[in-house]
């Protein structure tokens, strides 16, 4: 294989998996993706029929085990840690902590005794920095939702599903920084924490229930929900990240580790509430009209769907260190909707 270097990449199935591994692919890099089942992974092959030649699966059945990745990681020049639990439901925060903790701990681990390895980029979260404020307030790489930790340390079984998950990426990602404080690995690590993503999957959804659940209310907006009810849960705070801007900053973590060594990125473009939705889909879609709720055509959002000052989540630092502006919020919105269009019943 001709190519830049093999990259591990876990969690090829998911969302952002799979847009990483195409990112990578047409950055001129070999992939290495781990999956549960390689029989699984089809769909991924049929959607870059031309990379075949630089493609290849690895079974990696959990990822908490000791040496989960010691097999899938020889060879490799770099890992993109990007499998983890991820939903708004669950209820139990134990196995979900552990499966952050341990799948993060397990490819350090493993990386560790691979020399080939230059570069390590994990997917972390917002959750993993917003937590409660008083008053306005600018988030940055610099916060962490140590409040996430606490609430699941107090109320156990009791914590709301979304505060579990955030728990469990904050958790992870402390425990990505102490490994390297702690061990000082010959490669470079980074993290990336984006907000809500969207935008097209690489694979195309094949029924409602796989749209992914963070671009979910672009697509309830399309199919006619009420505004009030288009949310991923009704604390949810609508700011948006293209899943291509993502996966975009896996490829900048890897080829540019003298840059994002050592760094989190905030990954946030833009503020898009329902409304902004439905104003972008009613504009691109006008047949749709009678469909798409109309509410109150410009209320409560910002020209260029700037961030309000209450609460900004400040993605500025992608933008300087990369060189290249987000995909706009338009395009997000439509790009998702011709994707899923098909899978509306009226």
């Amino acid at each position: 294989m001709s190519s830049k270097g093999l990259v591990l990449v876990t969690g090829v199935n998911g969302y952002i998996g799979g847009q990483s591994v195409a990112a990578l692919l047409r950055a001129g890099y070999s992939v290495r993706g781990t999956a549960r089942s390689a029989k699984t992974t089809k769909p991924l092959f049929d959607a870059l029929p031309e990379y075949a030649d630089r493609l290849q699966i690895a079974e990696v059945p959990d990822i908490t085990v000791e040496g989960a990745f010691d097999e899938a990681i020889k060879g490799v020049d770099a890992v993109a840690h990007i499998a983890a639990p991820v939903a708004a439901t669950f209820t139990d925060p134990e196995p979900v902590m552990q499966g952050a903790v341990g799948g993060v701990l397990r490819a350090l681990e493993s990386a560790a005794k691979e020399p080939r390895v230059k570069s390590f980029v994990f997917m972390s979260s917002i959750a993993a920095i917003r937590s409660p404020k008083e008053g306005d307030y600018t988030y940055t790489e610099k916060d962490w939702n140590d409040y996430a930790l606490q609430t699941v340390e107090e109320k156990g079984k009791e914590t709301p599903g979304f505060i579990i998950y955030a728990a469990s990426k904050t958790a992870a990602e402390k425990a990505l920084w102490k490994f390297r404080d702690e061990h000082s690995p010959h490669f470079t690590v980074t993290a990336l924490n984006p907000c809500f993503v969207a935008g097209p999957s690489l694979v195309p959804p094949a029924s409602v229930d796989q749209i992914n659940f963070t671009t979910k209310p672009i697509f309830q907006v399309l199919a006619g929900t009420p505004l009030d009810e288009a949310h991923v849960v009704k604390t949810s705070y609508p700011a948006y990240v293209d899943v291509r801007d993502v996966a975009r900053l896996v490829v900048f973590g890897i080829e540019h580790p003298e840059k994002a060594g050592g760094e989190r990125f905030l990954a946030a473009a833009h503020y898009g509430p329902p409304q902004a939705v439905a104003d972008i889909l009613r504009n691109q879609y006008p047949d749709r009209a009678g469909v798409i709720a109309e509410g109150t055509a410009g209320d409560g959002y910002l020209p260029g769907y700037k961030f309000p000052k209450k609460m900004v989540f400040d993605g500025s630092k992608v933008v300087k260190l990369t060189g290249q502006d987000y995909i706009p919020l338009e395009q997000t919105v439509i790009d998702l909707a011709e994707q899923t269009k098909g899978l509306i019943s009226v």
